[in-house]
């Protein structure tokens, strides 16, 4: 039986720019050596993975990365979040808005162009 969904495995470029844009949003950095990363928020952890994993060495390169995958990551008080963002200089690809079904979102890209999209319930 199924019994939780808890991390989801990316293939990055970089794992020291990777390591600390997610450190900035505010995940825990669980575990970082040359090859991976593995960057942990609440139970949900996110495996990344560069090309000196030789299990993953192909798909590392393969673009567009996570084209038509948004991962959603909610949040408390959205626009106090977006706006301590800017403050340590990353750059959402959109401002809070409020939506029809009910969230507050704004998004944005990780440096491999993966697709986070903070919210809050309204």
């Amino acid at each position: 039986m199924l019994k939780r969904l808890d991390s989801l495995l990316l293939y990055i470029k970089n794992v020291d720019k990777t390591a600390n844009f997610y450190r900035l949003l505010g995940f825990e950095i669980a575990k970082q050596t040359e090859s991976m990363v593995v960057a942990k928020l609440g139970n949900f952890e996110l495996h990344c993975h560069d090309k000196n994993t030789v299990e993953f060495k192909e798909e590392v390169e393969i673009e567009p990365k996570g084209a038509g995958v948004y991962i959603y990551i909610e949040v408390e008080k959205i626009d106090e979040y977006y706006k301590s963002l800017l403050g340590k200089g990353l750059k959402p690809s959109s401002m809070p808005r409020d939506w029809p079904w009910g969230n507050r979102e704004f998004a944005i890209r990780d440096p491999d162009g993966y697709k986070l999209v903070f919210y809050e319930r309204l």
